[in-house]
């Protein structure tokens, strides 16, 4: 899931911040970790492929890739909106 300019900008401006800057009063404190699992996040792993593009799809992917990132993860998050958008509709029906 992509964030907004804006989450990404307060994002920045908390992580330049000091920690003494930082409230964290309404954060409990964990002193007991036995039941902390490590790995929760999923990540899909990469394949690298060799693929064909019109080029004017690759130009416009080139010249929109967002802020940070690279047309090739443009292209990726379009066909994992796609694909995403496809299993609902198959799901639904």
């Amino acid at each position: 899931m992509a964030i907004s300019k804006e989450q990404r900008q307060r994002l920045e401006r908390l992580a330049a911040a000091p920690e003494t800057d930082v409230d964290t009063t309404d954060i409990p404190e964990v002193k007991d970790w036995s039941g902390a699992v490590r790995g929760g996040l999923y990540r899909p792993r990469k394949e690298v492929i060799t693929i064909r593009l019109d080029a004017d799809v690759l130009a416009w992917f080139t010249k929109n890739a967002n802020e940070g990132r690279g047309c090739q993860s443009a292209i990726n998050a379009a066909l994992r909106e796609h694909v995403t958008h496809r299993e609902k509709k198959t799901q639904r029906a």
